[in-house]
């Protein structure tokens, strides 16, 4: 008895009465099937009562019209007979006959007859006479109460020639109100059925699914990390012994995870706040843990690198083997690849050595140093570079001073040449001492900038004037500079030093012979953003040397540029204005055919009487 009544909560048992309520359900998809059906036939055995009617009317007219030939008269009345009494069957309306010239013969409808010899108009019986072939129609007749009507339009055929048309209303709801009687009974039945369908279901669907739904609920909970909850078990079936075995499972992961949690908490307080890059490894050198910073710093996925050799990682293994970090003392510098820029990582060994001495694992501690080394290495050349550019003008200074003082000064001619000499070397230290000074303000952000909105081509149309008066019989200067103001908000004096200093640049290293310099002024109103373009017609700049044009100190040509004056300072305070105007200053050149030096700007957009002049 037991076993009978533990078969009876088996799951199995469930399911056979889910797959009988599947069928039930499925029986009333097939009364749906029937009931359609019906209509189809319903309909179908009614339109060929009629069609058979039609049919012997059809035959008995013809034969008429044999019988009486020219006898019109006759054979109308024997015409309005037959149809008088086809008209009496209680599923026809009317039965009408219309000739070949769309005139009225006879009808069986009473109150129709006046209208015998008169033409109708009546289109799908026009369409039946003039082409010889049948039609029917079903429309719902607005005056009878919203019945439905099957019209119908049979042509008579003698002999290849049409005598007319035989019209036919009958009345077919008599079909639909059978078929909706069917229809109202498999409604009723078929509410019977989702009630019981799902009272059943619903006690069906809480036996089943409230053990489950614990069972989600205890995941999730899971999930979130606690364990101690447990599933209640309902029943004895398949259901309730995956319970009590999800039970077990929790209570196991729960000490599993406290443990882990233990080591966990040990090794996050070792290396999570560090802020250098920590690799720790195996005895064989397997990567094991690493931090995110060490993740950062060799641009690597965790999941890329666990299991992989350290030292093969590092692209040390050609250098060093493991043996050797245990008596090593010294760092070593990295040189890697990171965003297409090359960084400097500077990495400490130690090992992990248990209390028997048995080595148990290695650990790598990294360093990023590339900005140091960065600061330094420019730390070097700007000293190198300062330090050059004041000894040039001061051992010229020191030459001419000497000369001067062994007698040169009492000859009148070569006196003022040394003194004008020693005089421009002056000039020269000043400029350039006065360009350190304000690199080294802009660098410290000292120098505040005094903005306001100006017309941008007004601006740079003064600017080219002031070039023009000075070079006019020496350089040509093509504008192509729209006529519509561009507003933008400038400190004038900071950028109209950026201008100078381009402009003259571009006098400068333009050909010796038919110098030009354009400009092209040009205005993005999508990203509300302004380009000027000044471009000269000189010997140009190599590619590989056009991006370092605006480095301190950096010259494509340094014995030609120190003969102009330049003291390889004037594009980089260029770039430090324009940036700090939130702009890009670049350049763009060819050989032989000139440099094209880039500005974009922001601009603004002014509304209605904001800008007065």
């Amino acid at each position: 008895m037991k076993q009978f009544f533990r078969n009876l909560q088996s799951l199995h048992i469930k399911l056979v009465i889910i797959y009988v309520l599947l069928i039930v359900i499925g029986m009333q998809i097939i009364g749906l099937y029937f009931t359609n059906t019906l209509e189809k036939e319903l309909t179908s055995n009614f339109q060929d009562n009629i069609e058979t009617q039609v049919s012997l009317i059809d035959t008995r007219i013809n034969e008429l019209y044999t019988e009486y030939g020219d006898d019109r008269d006759a054979m109308r009345e024997e015409i309005q007979k037959l149809l008088s009494d086809y008209g009496n069957r209680p599923e026809i309306e009317e039965v009408r006959f219309v000739n070949s010239d769309n005139l009225l013969v006879a009808t069986s409808k009473i109150s129709n007859e006046s209208n015998i010899g008169s033409r109708i108009n009546a289109p799908l019986t026009e369409e039946a006479i003039s082409t010889g072939t049948r039609n029917d129609e079903i429309y719902v007749n607005v005056e009878q109460n919203h019945q439905r009507v099957w019209l119908l339009n049979q042509p008579v055929i003698q002999d290849s020639q049409i005598l007319g048309a035989i019209y036919v209303s009958s009345n077919i709801e008599t079909v639909y109100q059978q078929l909706e009687a069917i229809n109202n009974t498999f409604i009723i039945a078929t509410l019977i059925s989702l009630i019981i369908t799902s009272i059943l279901g619903i006690f069906i669907a809480r036996t089943i699914t409230r053990p489950i739904t614990d069972m989600r609920n205890q995941a999730l909970l899971m999930s979130e990390g606690d364990y101690t909850s447990r599933v209640k078990i309902y029943s004895n079936d398949e259901i309730g012994e995956l319970a009590g075995s999800f039970n077990i499972l929790s209570k196991r992961v729960q000490e599993a995870q406290a443990n882990t949690e233990s080591e966990k908490k040990r090794l996050d307080s070792v290396i999570t706040h560090m802020s250098d890059g920590i690799i720790a490894t195996d005895r064989r050198g397997r990567i094991r843990i690493v931090n995110d910073m060490a993740l950062d710093m060799i641009n690597k996925r965790n999941e890329d690198i666990y299991g992989e050799n350290m030292l093969e990682l590092l692209e040390l293994d050609q250098e060093m083997m493991l043996e050797d970090i245990q008596e090593m003392n010294e760092s070593q510098l990295l040189f890697l690849e990171k965003d297409d820029e090359e960084t400097t990582i500077r990495v400490n060994f130690s090992t992990i050595v248990k209390d028997t001495g048995f080595i148990n694992g290695y650990i790598a501690v990294l360093h990023d140093v590339t900005d140091q080394e960065r600061i330094d290495n420019e730390r070097k050349e700007f000293v190198a570079n300062v330090s050059h550019e004041l000894r040039t003008p001061l051992t010229s200074m020191r030459s001419y001073l000497e000369a001067l003082q062994e007698g040169a000064w009492e000859d009148e001619e070569l006196a003022p040449k040394f003194l004008g000499v020693t005089r421009e070397e002056t000039d020269r230290m000043i400029r350039l001492v006065e360009d350190l000074l304000q690199l080294s303000r802009m660098d410290n952000e000292a120098e505040e900038l005094t903005k306001e909105i100006v017309d941008f081509n007004m601006f740079l149309n003064r600017i080219i004037d002031r070039f023009e008066m000075t070079h006019k019989d020496e350089v040509e200067f093509v504008r192509n500079i729209p006529d519509t103001a561009i507003f933008t908000e400038i400190a004038m004096d900071k950028v109209g030093q950026v201008l100078d200093n381009v402009i003259s640049n571009a006098i400068k290293y333009s050909s010796s012979e038919n110098k030009k310099v354009e400009f092209h002024v040009k205005q993005n109103r999508l990203y509300n953003r302004m380009t000027v373009q000044i471009k000269d017609n000189g010997l140009g700049i190599p590619v590989s040397k056009v991006d370092r044009i605006f480095e301190r100190f950096y010259r494509v040509d340094k014995g030609r540029a120190r003969k102009m004056g330049g003291t390889g300072l004037g594009l980089a305070i260029s770039k430090e204005i324009i940036e700090a105007h939130d702009g890009k200053i670049w350049a763009n050149s060819v050989e032989n055919k000139g440099t094209t030096i880039f500005i974009n700007l922001p601009c603004e957009t002014l509304e209605g009487d904001v800008w007065d002049v």
